[in-house]
């Protein structure tokens, strides 16, 4: 059986007829309500507030398989990746679907101070996760692990774990994956880039996404 087969529910119909039905697919809309309803209506949480081990099972319920994440798909092919905004929460949390081109990759990056959750949703991405630097520009940048993540996989970052850089290892396939951010506090108030040679950092102002129509910037 398929990782991503689910088994069928056999069920009586008022006839006395047996049959065999798929239970429902966690979906994206699932996922996003739930998120909402974790994360509630008010402004004010922070990283420390959150519940990550909670948040991580949410994501690891939606299968890869689901086709809700199509329709935000867009692809620039002039990137290394494109930023696709799904949902954002009150300010508290930023839903993401990320498409990263062929043998390209993001830089190395912190997170400023939230929690970074991702699946794979299509293809594979390497992830390199790096110590952070006691001091900028002061020394290179040490590797504490590398793992490449296959659909459905989900892995998760913060600041307090280290940086890390994310690459799409394929020679000519794009590969896809949902982002869970909170507090979103890269897109609202920036982030920083290393230099893996020398360990110094770079501040980027915000992470932008692109946006579905009629829908306010991030």
């Amino acid at each position: 059986m398929s990782i991503l087969s689910r088994p069928t529910v056999p069920v009586t119909d008022k006839f006395g007829h047996r049959h065999e039905h798929l239970p429902k697919k966690y979906s994206l809309d699932d996922l996003v309500r739930d998120v909402k309803a974790y994360l509630g209506d008010s402004n004010g949480i922070s990283s420390s507030d959150v519940d990550k081990n909670y948040l991580i099972s949410l994501v690891k319920k939606y299968e890869a398989s689901d086709g809700g994440w199509t329709q935000f798909y867009h692809n620039d092919p002039q990137k290394n990746y494109t930023r696709n905004a799904i949902e954002n929460i009150n300010r508290k949390a930023n839903i993401l679907l990320l498409v990263w081109n062929p043998q390209k990759g993001s830089p190395i990056h912190d997170h400023a101070n939230a929690h970074c959750i991702m699946k794979v949703l299509a293809g594979n991405l390497t992830e390199t996760v790096y110590a952070a630097p006691e001091e900028s520009g002061s020394t290179p940048l040490q590797i504490k692990s590398e793992t490449t993540h296959s659909p459905n996989d989900v892995t998760y970052i913060a600041d307090d774990i280290g940086l890390h850089r994310v690459y799409n290892p394929h020679p000519t396939k794009v590969a896809v994956s949902l982002h869970l951010y909170t507090p979103p506090n890269a897109a609202d108030y920036g982030y920083h880039i290393f230099d893996e040679a020398t360990g110094k950092s770079s501040y980027v102002p915000q992470a932008r996404s692109i946006l579905r129509p009629n829908e306010a910037s991030e």
